[in-house]
């Protein structure tokens, strides 16, 4: 996620908007207005019109419509699903409990089994593509679900008598009713924030209780044990979450801030106090949620260096998560070495070994660009690649041999690059700065034989990618898309756990991945039809890029949030925005000729 200062959008609110901001200033001793989600017209901020309750059943609807119409009211859990429980007997509303399972479907067929006189039997089949958990959690699915639904008739109209537990709820009334939204934890390190998504539908002025709630809770089960929370007990929530000058009605609904107060919190030190600052603000704000963020310890400013103007987006900006890997511009591999692309169009040689070999096949660049690691042909046929690691403009170290050996990958920090050789030995090579030395530790990956959702990752891994928080790994294993979890244990040593498969719908094999953020993965798999797909982190909103002027196969895919490149089998080609804005299309990078890859840090 990138968060943009605001300033500029702001200047552009009508001239009434700015008396009505500084109405809130005064009111808020002077806070200044958030550096963050884009502001609300004046006709936007006014509060959400309230209903007596949902919409009642269609009155004489035939039983099969009826059972349709469920599935769309279930994707509304107000008031533990009263929407859906409208549609049922008082008997069966008492016994249904919608707590026990959450699941997403497609195009659901209502069959019919028996009818006669007032009552009748159904069966519910559907495609099942997704399940949520009791904490918003999203898991990806492709199964068949079947329940018996019994119905009878009350005054004349019917209603649902027997039904499974769980809500089963329409794809499409799904993505109306509920909004992904990210909550932030604080990565191993200690250095920035991770983001971890989480599905909730409810209304906007309880969005912020909501947020608050799920980040006291913590992270979601795989990734408690690597991410720290400082929302965690002893800290608490301390009375009601308001606007900025103490008003509780309608928090986080246009223009007002929010203050918030934190019982426990006074006893942290200032580090973590600013990284819980960081955890608060960056969710809130990308759950457009607006400040000025007025945060407080058991009563007092939680830093006295916002305790008039409240905290804003610029001020944790230090722990956002890393939005981009390209800064040090696009590199690639051509006729066996490794070349710089200049903005200027020209392109030459790196230095030092990398640019002056012929035998390299796969590359990747630190995060600031001072390291690379390559994969080299060797000419021995008994271990045919090498991977080597070392310095830009320097020389390079062999590090480990084999018969395949996968694009290397940096870990965020520049420390090690991690690699796959010979399709199920995960290697890190730790590259100890200050000793020009690299070492080979294998990661432990048995906790891969089992998954959440989906198959179980099989050998061989011809993918494997860090993402830029550390905490994650992309892999492709026999051409399907996992992602686990990275464990550093207390021995130092690092374990790949909690693999999940997403873009479980692809119906080819992957061959490639990127990340192209920290919770969307960019795939290109066989095939010509859609080769370029994009998925998040937690398998949810697959989604097929444009395939403007690409030509199958598209053999390798590199991404950043800034550029996104792909190896098609003519040439070298970046995604592009439309100047007309209308679909963006991929084209050629000029130069690098038809058998080059690009290369990024990362």
């Amino acid at each position: 996620m990138r968060i943009r200062a605001g300033s500029a959008m702001m200047r552009r609110l009508p001239a009434l908007v700015a008396v009505a901001v500084a109405t809130v200033l005064t009111l808020t001793g002077c806070a200044s207005l958030p550096e963050s989600s884009a502001p609300q017209a004046l006709g936007t901020i006014n509060r959400e019109p309230t209903l007596e309750g949902p919409p009642p059943p269609i009155a004489n609807r035939d039983p099969d419509l009826l059972l349709r119409d469920f599935l769309q009211a279930t994707a509304d859990p107000a008031n533990r699903h009263l929407a859906a429980r409208q549609y049922m007997t008082p008997a069966a509303s008492v016994q249904w409990d919608d707590a026990a399972s959450t699941a997403i479907v497609e195009k659901p067929d209502t069959l019919r089994e028996s009818r006669a006189g007032d009552q009748a039997t159904y069966r519910i089949r559907a495609r099942k593509v997704g399940e949520l958990s009791a904490d918003g959690g999203y898991r990806p699915s492709d199964d068949i679900i079947e329940n018996k639904i019994e119905m009878t008739k009350v005054d004349g109209e019917w209603r649902i008598d027997d039904l499974p537990d769980g809500v089963v709820m329409d794809s499409t009334a799904f993505a109306k009713s509920y909004r992904r939204y990210v909550l932030y934890f604080v990565d191993p390190s200690g250095t920035t924030v991770v983001p971890d998504l989480r599905w909730i539908s409810v209304p906007k002025a309880q969005l912020a209780q909501k947020l608050l709630s799920l980040l006291i809770a913590g992270p979601q089960p795989a990734l408690t044990p690597v991410l720290h929370n400082e929302l965690a007990a002893p800290v608490a929530l301390r009375g009601t979450i308001t606007k900025a000058n103490g008003d509780p009605d309608d928090v986080g609904v246009g223009l007002g801030g929010v203050k918030i107060d934190f019982a426990g919190a006074s006893a942290l030190s200032p580090r973590d106090r600013d990284l819980l600052a960081a955890q608060v603000v960056i969710t809130l704000s990308g759950a457009d949620i607006l400040g000025p963020y007025v945060l407080l310890a058991d009563g007092k400013p939680l830093d006295e260096r916002f305790a008039v103007n409240g905290w804003t987006v610029a001020d944790v900006q230090q722990f956002s998560p890393a939005a981009s890997r390209s800064q040090i511009g696009l590199h690639a591999l051509r006729g066996g070495g490794l070349v710089q692309f200049r903005e200027n169009g020209a392109i030459t040689p790196a230095p030092g070994y990398f640019g002056g070999v012929s035998t390299l096949q796969s590359a990747a660049l630190s995060d600031d660009g001072q390291l690379v690691a390559a994969v080299a042909e060797t000419g021995r046929p008994e271990q045919p690649r090498m991977l080597m690691v070392g310095t830009y403009g320097g020389n390079a170290f062999p590090v480990a041999a084999g018969s395949t050996i996968t694009r290397p990958s940096w870990a965020p920090d520049g420390g090690s690059a991690w690699a796959v050789v010979d399709g199920d030995r995960v290697i890190r090579a730790v590259n100890d700065r200050a000793t020009s030395t690299v070492s080979v530790q294998d990661i432990d990956t048995s906790a891969l034989a089992t998954v959440s959702s989906g198959i179980a990752p099989r050998s061989p891994i011809t993918e494997l990618q860090i993402s830029s928080s550390g905490v994650r790994a992309a892999l492709i294993a026999d051409g399907r898309v996992y992602v686990a979890v990275v464990v550093r244990r207390p021995d130092g040593r690092y374990a790949l756990t909690s693999p999940q498969q997403i873009a479980i719908t692809l119906s080819t094999r992957a061959v490639s991945l990127s990340w192209l953020n920290l919770d969307t993965i960019m795939i290109a798999r066989e095939g010509e039809v859609d080769p370029v797909n994009t998925v998040g982190v937690d398998g949810s909103q697959p989604a097929p890029q444009t395939s403007r002027n690409l030509t199958a196969p598209v053999r390798e895919v590199s991404a950043t949030p800034d550029h996104q490149y792909v190896v098609d089998s003519r040439a070298v080609l970046e995604l592009t925005s439309n100047p007309d804005g209308g679909e963006p299309y991929w084209r050629e990078v000029p130069g690098l000729g038809a058998n080059a890859v690009p290369v990024l840090p990362g």
